[in-house]
């Protein structure tokens, strides 16, 4: 069975470690193709010999699989004179017992010659190091949370409340009662003066609340876990500032994202979205395409006609729980009640999970056409009157509700305010 060739002139890339093995297929005007095979060092020398050795070819498409990271320094090096294709290992699996890395660098070559390789989408170099630096700085949030809760373990276990009296055990009141107690750890002493002007709790449960005593063992590992808190909080705002110079180009594409319900508060929300999709939506044919992208959509997943799984993919693993937090914050907004309405239908048939990712899909379609059309958002259409199959009968005080939601204003109303 032969397969038409739709590349006439390129190179596959088995990618390791420590060594690269790469096949370049050039087929001739009767369609015989003849492979020149070679392995190169994966060190900054034999990626260098690799590029001289493709252009000796002249090889301008390249296809490698996305292992790991160490695709990265040769997606570096051969972006700046060569067409890369980036894949997913599971588009370019090849058979079992018959694989060596020589054979699958020629595999994926023939994959790619037959142009039967989906292609990942990868952005461009400023929008990458700007996802390298986001992506870090989620980590090192998720550090700072790790060591919270074992600094409130230390807390539990020395029969200190805090945590029942402060909505935050790291705000200020609390810090400072908790520095108190570290510096004299026997001795009982008045939280008045501790206390900020702010907290709502009455003076006596705060106090009530103390009346523990802390061991000098709990009280040094609570003292480590505070400093590593505030280090780490004190890096991740000089993180901030680089993160902050590295969007400055993208003032324009951020100031419409904002316009988006839910990424208008916080800077960092709107410049985190974009470092996950780039600026650019010509890279997604439609809004779907991006939703897909994201796996925020049911796979495909039937045979003899019985759907097997509806499923949403692993993918988009940095960027769902950034849209599952926004559209759970916007279901409490009364500013935006087209998303409120949207979710009250699906949950009642599908469940609140899937309601939360319909919203998300929400999300991402209004940022597809906010970023394609260039134009801010609107909640035009999303609240249109949608007829019934057959009449309703409600009452006028249902029907009042019903137009309340969907942003009507009764005239009468308003001269009785004026």
């Amino acid at each position: 069975m032969a397969f038409k060739i739709f590349r006439k002139n390129c190179c596959g890339l088995d990618v390791h470690k420590t060594w690269i093995y790469a096949c370049i297929g050039i087929t001739d005007a009767n369609n015989r193709t003849e492979y020149k095979q070679a392995r190169f060092s994966s060190f900054s020398k034999g990626l260098q010999e690799l590029s001289d050795w493709l252009a000796k070819y002249s090889c301008t498409e390249v296809c490698m699989e996305s292992s790991g990271k160490y695709w990265i320094p040769v997606f570096n090096i051969l972006e700046k004179t060569c067409w890369v294709t980036l894949a997913h290992p599971k588009y370019t699996k090849p058979q079992k017992g018959n694989k060596t890395d020589r054979k699958d660098a020629k595999w994926i070559c023939d994959l790619f010659m037959c142009d039967m390789v989906k292609p990942s989408f990868i952005p461009p170099p400023d929008i990458r190091h700007l996802r390298d630096l986001l992506r870090f700085r989620m980590k090192m949030t998720y550090q700072i949370t790790g060591m919270k809760n074992r600094a409130l373990n230390c807390l539990t276990v020395s029969n200190l409340k805090l945590d029942d009296v402060f909505s935050d055990v790291f705000g200020k009141s609390s810090r400072s009662i908790i520095q108190q107690i570290l510096e004299h750890p026997s001795e009982t002493f008045d939280v008045t003066p501790y206390i900020h002007k702010r907290c709502k709790h009455p003076i006596e449960e705060i106090q009530a609340a103390i009346d523990g005593a802390i061991s000098p063992e709990q009280a040094t590992k609570l003292k480590i876990c505070l400093d590593f808190i505030d280090e780490q909080e004190k890096r991740i705002s000089e993180l901030d500032k680089e993160i902050f110079r590295l969007a400055e180009p993208y003032a324009s594409v951020l100031e419409l994202m904002r316009t988006v319900p839910g990424f208008s508060k916080e800077p960092l929300t709107a410049i985190r979205l974009l470092s996950e999709i780039g600026p650019d939506m010509s890279v997604f044919r439609t809004s779907k395409h991006l939703v897909s992208w994201a796996g925020c959509c049911p796979r495909n997943d039937s045979s003899a006609q019985k759907v097997k799984s509806t499923r949403i993919s692993r993918a988009g693993s940095f960027l769902k729980p950034l849209l599952v937090q926004i559209a759970n914050a916007l279901l409490k907004s009364k500013e935006h009640p087209e998303f409120k309405e949207r979710y009250r239908r699906i949950k009642a048939r599908r469940g609140h999970k899937k309601a939360i990712i319909a919203l998300c899909r929400m999300l991402l379609t209004a940022i597809w056409n906010v970023l394609s059309k260039c134009e801010p958002y609107s909640a035009k259409g999303y609240l249109a009157d949608k007829l019934t199959e057959h009449s309703v009968v409600i009452s006028k005080a249902e029907g009042i509700a019903l137009l309340r939601q969907r942003g009507y204003i009764f005239k009468d109303e308003l001269a009785d305010f004026s």
